[in-house]
């Protein structure tokens, strides 16, 4: 089991901005839990990694992404933060017991490839909405 460290995730802002996300605990039994603190506790960038082995063996990997978008309000003089939305990303993988590390290398790197900005079919059901026809 990998001991719980920082992990950096870089976004696609016009500069891209890295992301730090720190460990905060556990997350079910075995998973990670990682936090980048917002302006807000309700604003954190919630990050989580939980693995696990089903009873027949194969090796499962959730990965969870959950970032809030905040807004002020004021209500009678008091300012406080609401969550206005929120995006999610999840993630999972599941491998059968007996894959390789290259195999399960292989799945990482296409899914990564699958989300790259050159991708233009696949980012454009993601990230402008469009349908598939």
């Amino acid at each position: 089991m990998g001991a719980l460290t920082s992990v950096v995730l870089t976004d696609r802002a016009a500069t891209p901005v890295n992301h730090t996300f720190t460990p905060r605990g556990h997350e079910d039994k075995d998973g990670g839990r990682f936090v980048k603190a917002g302006a807000s506790p309700i604003g954190d960038y919630i990050l989580t990694v939980v693995p696990t082995t089903s009873s027949a063996g194969r090796k499962k990997v959730n990965y969870k992404l959950s970032v809030p978008v905040l807004q002020q309000q004021t209500v009678n003089g008091i300012t406080s933060y609401v969550v206005v939305r929120t995006a999610r990303a999840n993630v999972s993988f599941d491998f059968a017991a007996d894959s390789t590390s290259q195999e399960r290398k292989d799945l990482c790197g296409m899914i990564s490839s699958g989300l790259a900005s050159t991708q233009t079919f696949l980012m454009g059901t993601v990230v402008d909405g469009e349908a598939i026809w």
